[in-house]
């Protein structure tokens, strides 16, 4: 059965309350959950640093009343693994912003290491607990625990789509990165690496349609652990082996920028399609399963049943200065 094909029957299962593991059962899933933990506890004791806190105004020196940015997800989203409060993605998105907007950006991080999807609730309501102060875009990235833990793929995309139609309705722009492609997690050996591969890829597709479907934009994020990891993967993965450095920070960050900026409606490139890039109008579920493939791939809704599939220029982006404290 073709990743589109399946993608479509998590997201159909959500919608209606399916709870199935998916066509790879449960007990390979139970296999697979045994070899990642040995694998995080492989290289460095399976221990990462604690994220630093990057909440605060970015882009200081800029006027105007600043935009808010949030993020929301797991240690990916939180930036377990670093040290410094600049090599965060929080902290790589909201300067990067500030300085495409021309505009200070103030950033709140309520990401959660270890985090799977059922904690987006709680997430989504610390977010929306002051009405006046809505985030104007929030990036979501999860997933990886989900697959990691077991959860059954249609309980995952349910969690996350519900949190996408709250913050839509709140008025606040969406962009979800979707779940990283675990089959490069450098401990992790054949076949569990192409069943690691598979089983994030299909959830990435699904994450995709429903955050689509509920009017957010997805980035891929299947290269975050991808082909740049996998050709130099002493500098992209941090020191416990499986949590990203400050280089696979940026370069995550790199692909989501771009797409948080036009949603934003302050990125530079006009909004057209380019068919020498492979840009195109799309099913939804085709656009999806595509993406999962190739990181930094846009899938934007359009009428339905159609989504635009974009592959956007990224922006090399550099260490921020520590922000000023959130007001």
């Amino acid at each position: 059965m073709s990743r589109a094909r399946v993608a479509r029957r998590i997201a159909t299962g959500a919608a209606y309350g399916g709870g199935g593991i998916g066509l790879l059962g449960v007990a390979g899933v139970g296999v697979l959950f045994a070899e990642m933990q040995l694998a995080k506890r492989s290289v460095g004791g399976g221990v990462a640093p604690l994220p630093p806190a990057a909440d605060g105004l970015y882009g200081r020196g800029f006027d105007g009343v600043p935009l808010r940015l949030a993020m929301l997800g797991d240690s990916t989203a939180a930036g377990q693994g670093v040290r410094r409060v600049g090599q965060t993605p929080g902290a790589l998105l909201a300067s990067g912003l500030a300085q495409v907007a021309e505009r200070s950006v103030e950033l709140r991080n309520v990401a959660l290491p270890g985090a799977r999807s059922d904690d987006l609730d709680r997430q989504v309501a610390l977010l929306l607990t002051q009405p006046g102060r809505v985030p104007d875009v929030c990036v979501i990235m999860i997933g990886a625990n989900d697959v990691t833990h077991r959860m059954p793929p249609t309980q995952s995309v349910r969690y996350l789509s519900e949190a996408v139609r709250r913050l839509r309705a709140a008025g606040t722009e969406v962009v979800v990165g979707t779940c990283p492609d675990l089959g490069t997690v450098e401990p992790v050996y054949q076949p569990l690496r192409w069943l690691a591969r598979r089983l994030s890829r299909q959830l990435a597709a699904a994450q995709t349609i429903v955050a689509v479907e509920q009017g957010g934009r997805t980035v891929s994020l299947g290269d975050l652990l991808g082909p740049e990891f996998a050709a130099n993967p002493r500098e992209m993965f941090g020191a416990d082996n499986y949590h990203p450095s400050a280089e696979g920070y940026a370069t995550a960050a790199m692909a989501v920028l771009p797409t948080v900026c036009a949603v934003l409606g302050v990125w530079p490139e006009p909004e057209r399609l380019d068919a020498d890039r492979h840009e195109g109008m799309l099913p939804v579920a085709v656009a999806a399963a595509e993406a999962a493939g190739e990181a930094g791939t846009e899938v934007t809704g359009a009428r339905a049943p159609w989504a635009l599939l974009k592959h956007r220029r990224r922006r090399r982006l550099t260490e921020p200065a520590a922000p000023d404290p959130a007001p």
